[in-house]
Protein backbone atom coordinates (compact mmCIF):
# COMPACT_ATOMS: atom_id res chain seq x y z
CA UNK A 1 0.00 0.00 0.00
CA UNK A 2 1.42 3.46 -1.14
CA UNK A 3 0.72 6.80 -0.10
CA UNK A 4 0.35 9.60 -2.71
CA UNK A 5 4.22 10.23 -2.79
CA UNK A 6 4.63 6.96 -3.72
CA UNK A 7 6.42 5.72 0.04
CA UNK A 8 5.08 3.01 1.73
CA UNK A 9 1.67 3.78 3.65
CA UNK A 10 2.42 2.71 7.62
CA UNK A 11 0.16 0.74 9.44
CA UNK A 12 -0.03 1.32 12.71
CA UNK A 13 -2.25 -0.99 15.25
CA UNK A 14 -3.24 0.78 18.78
CA UNK A 15 -3.61 -1.01 21.70
CA UNK A 16 -6.16 1.02 24.59
CA UNK A 17 -5.87 -0.44 27.61
CA UNK A 18 -8.06 2.00 30.05
CA UNK A 19 -11.44 0.97 30.74
CA UNK A 20 -12.52 4.60 30.08
CA UNK A 21 -13.10 5.52 26.72
CA UNK A 22 -12.18 9.28 27.65
CA UNK A 23 -9.24 8.76 29.95
CA UNK A 24 -6.41 10.07 30.40
CA UNK A 25 -3.70 7.29 28.09
CA UNK A 26 -6.54 7.02 25.87
CA UNK A 27 -6.56 10.96 24.83
CA UNK A 28 -2.51 10.24 24.57
CA UNK A 29 -3.35 7.61 22.30
CA UNK A 30 -6.02 8.74 20.59
CA UNK A 31 -3.39 12.22 19.93
CA UNK A 32 -0.48 9.68 18.65
CA UNK A 33 -3.29 8.21 16.24
CA UNK A 34 -4.01 11.67 14.83
CA UNK A 35 -0.51 13.05 14.38
CA UNK A 36 0.04 8.98 12.67
CA UNK A 37 -3.40 9.65 10.24
CA UNK A 38 -1.72 13.03 9.68
CA UNK A 39 0.93 12.16 7.90
CA UNK A 40 -1.00 9.08 6.00
CA UNK A 41 -0.71 5.92 8.07
CA UNK A 42 -3.71 3.74 8.37
CA UNK A 43 -4.70 3.40 11.75
CA UNK A 44 -6.26 0.69 13.33
CA UNK A 45 -7.57 0.78 17.52
CA UNK A 46 -8.35 -1.84 19.58
CA UNK A 47 -10.52 -0.48 22.52
CA UNK A 48 -9.33 -3.86 25.10
CA UNK A 49 -11.62 -3.16 27.48
CA UNK A 50 -14.88 -4.25 25.84
CA UNK A 51 -13.38 -7.21 24.26
CA UNK A 52 -13.39 -10.94 24.90
CA UNK A 53 -9.58 -11.98 26.20
CA UNK A 54 -8.98 -14.89 28.00
CA UNK A 55 -6.24 -15.02 29.78
CA UNK A 56 -3.22 -16.99 28.73
CA UNK A 57 -3.57 -20.57 29.67
CA UNK A 58 -0.21 -22.15 29.89
CA UNK A 59 -0.99 -25.27 27.73
CA UNK A 60 1.83 -24.61 25.31
CA UNK A 61 -0.30 -25.45 22.50
CA UNK A 62 1.15 -22.31 20.58
CA UNK A 63 4.36 -23.77 20.27
CA UNK A 64 3.19 -27.39 19.10
CA UNK A 65 5.00 -28.78 16.04
CA UNK A 66 2.14 -27.28 13.10
CA UNK A 67 0.77 -24.71 15.32
CA UNK A 68 -0.60 -22.34 13.81
CA UNK A 69 -0.43 -19.60 16.70
CA UNK A 70 -2.89 -19.03 19.82
CA UNK A 71 -5.34 -22.40 20.65
CA UNK A 72 -7.75 -19.86 22.15
CA UNK A 73 -10.43 -18.47 19.82
CA UNK A 74 -11.30 -15.24 20.74
CA UNK A 75 -11.22 -11.29 20.29
CA UNK A 76 -7.24 -11.49 20.00
CA UNK A 77 -7.86 -13.15 16.60
CA UNK A 78 -8.54 -9.71 15.11
CA UNK A 79 -5.56 -8.70 17.24
CA UNK A 80 -3.08 -10.76 16.10
CA UNK A 81 -3.88 -10.21 12.57
CA UNK A 82 -3.49 -6.28 12.83
CA UNK A 83 -0.61 -6.50 14.68
CA UNK A 84 1.23 -8.73 12.31
CA UNK A 85 0.65 -6.68 9.09
CA UNK A 86 1.48 -3.12 11.21
CA UNK A 87 4.75 -1.69 11.19
CA UNK A 88 4.23 -0.12 14.63
CA UNK A 89 2.10 -1.11 17.83
CA UNK A 90 1.28 1.96 20.53
CA UNK A 91 0.59 0.15 23.85
CA UNK A 92 -1.40 3.12 26.12
CA UNK A 93 -2.51 2.21 29.39
CA UNK A 94 -3.64 3.95 32.46
CA UNK A 95 -0.90 2.71 35.51
CA UNK A 96 -2.95 0.70 38.19
CA UNK A 97 -1.11 -0.52 40.74
CA UNK A 98 2.33 0.19 39.87
CA UNK A 99 2.06 -1.21 35.98
CA UNK A 100 -0.74 -1.38 33.35
CA UNK A 101 -4.50 -2.00 33.49
CA UNK A 102 -4.98 -5.63 33.44
CA UNK A 103 -6.98 -5.22 29.87
CA UNK A 104 -3.83 -4.76 28.30
CA UNK A 105 -1.50 -7.10 30.25
CA UNK A 106 -4.17 -9.70 29.03
CA UNK A 107 -3.48 -9.38 25.65
CA UNK A 108 0.77 -8.74 26.41
CA UNK A 109 0.43 -12.08 28.02
CA UNK A 110 -1.30 -13.53 24.78
CA UNK A 111 1.34 -12.46 22.48
CA UNK A 112 3.31 -14.77 24.01
CA UNK A 113 1.72 -17.14 20.72
CA UNK A 114 3.66 -15.05 18.33
CA UNK A 115 7.16 -16.52 18.94
CA UNK A 116 8.17 -18.85 16.10
CA UNK A 117 11.01 -20.64 14.81
CA UNK A 118 12.43 -17.08 13.13
CA UNK A 119 11.68 -15.60 16.68
CA UNK A 120 9.17 -13.11 17.63
CA UNK A 121 6.22 -11.64 15.17
CA UNK A 122 6.97 -8.27 16.74
CA UNK A 123 10.97 -8.03 15.96
CA UNK A 124 11.91 -5.35 14.13
CA UNK A 125 8.16 -3.72 14.51
CA UNK A 126 8.42 -0.03 16.20
CA UNK A 127 6.74 0.38 19.60
CA UNK A 128 5.08 3.47 21.51
CA UNK A 129 3.98 3.82 25.10
CA UNK A 130 1.26 6.16 26.35
CA UNK A 131 0.96 6.02 29.69
CA UNK A 132 -0.93 7.79 32.29
CA UNK A 133 -0.81 8.08 36.40
CA UNK A 134 -2.25 9.56 39.30
CA UNK A 135 0.29 11.55 41.76
CA UNK A 136 3.17 14.05 41.23
CA UNK A 137 6.06 11.50 40.44
CA UNK A 138 6.73 8.76 37.45
CA UNK A 139 8.58 6.81 39.89
CA UNK A 140 6.55 6.60 42.68
CA UNK A 141 3.28 6.10 40.57
CA UNK A 142 4.78 2.89 38.95
CA UNK A 143 5.21 4.05 35.27
CA UNK A 144 8.56 3.41 35.43
CA UNK A 145 8.18 -0.01 36.58
CA UNK A 146 5.74 0.03 33.13
CA UNK A 147 8.07 1.43 31.04
CA UNK A 148 11.01 -0.83 32.17
CA UNK A 149 9.07 -3.74 31.48
CA UNK A 150 8.47 -2.55 27.64
CA UNK A 151 12.09 -1.84 27.26
CA UNK A 152 13.21 -5.00 29.02
CA UNK A 153 10.49 -7.19 26.68
CA UNK A 154 11.03 -5.60 23.72
CA UNK A 155 14.74 -5.41 23.55
CA UNK A 156 14.59 -9.17 24.15
CA UNK A 157 12.29 -9.97 21.16
CA UNK A 158 14.40 -7.04 18.96
CA UNK A 159 11.73 -4.82 18.12
CA UNK A 160 12.74 -1.18 19.24
CA UNK A 161 10.72 1.65 21.74
CA UNK A 162 10.34 4.48 19.07
CA UNK A 163 9.04 6.68 21.64
CA UNK A 164 6.86 7.22 24.98
CA UNK A 165 4.59 9.82 26.32
CA UNK A 166 3.53 9.65 29.96
CA UNK A 167 2.54 11.96 32.07
CA UNK A 168 0.37 12.44 35.62
CA UNK A 169 -3.13 12.27 35.07
CA UNK A 170 -4.82 12.88 38.68
CA UNK A 171 -6.58 16.32 38.01
CA UNK A 172 -9.37 16.71 35.25
CA UNK A 173 -9.38 19.35 32.91
CA UNK A 174 -7.08 20.86 29.50
CA UNK A 175 -3.69 22.98 31.26
CA UNK A 176 -0.69 23.69 29.72
CA UNK A 177 0.85 20.80 30.72
CA UNK A 178 -1.81 18.44 29.16
CA UNK A 179 -1.84 20.70 26.26
CA UNK A 180 2.28 20.11 25.57
CA UNK A 181 1.58 16.52 26.18
CA UNK A 182 -0.85 16.14 23.72
CA UNK A 183 1.40 17.73 21.04
CA UNK A 184 4.29 15.31 22.35
CA UNK A 185 1.86 12.14 21.45
CA UNK A 186 0.66 14.05 18.07
CA UNK A 187 4.29 14.34 17.01
CA UNK A 188 5.17 11.07 18.06
CA UNK A 189 2.35 9.23 15.80
CA UNK A 190 4.29 11.63 13.20
CA UNK A 191 7.52 9.75 13.40
CA UNK A 192 5.82 6.32 13.38
CA UNK A 193 4.04 6.81 10.32
CA UNK A 194 7.97 8.22 8.74
CA UNK A 195 9.07 4.60 9.37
Amino acid sequence: MKNPGGSKKRRIVVLLGSPRRKGHSTRLAKAIAAGAAAKGAEVTSFYLHGLKIAPCSACEGCHRPGAKGCVIRDDMDAIYAAARRADAIVFASPIYWFTVSAQLKLAIDRFYSLIGPRGHAFAGKRIALAFSYGGDDPYDSGCVNAIRTFQDAFRFIGAPIAGLVYGQAGAAGDTAKGRALLREARELGGRLAAG
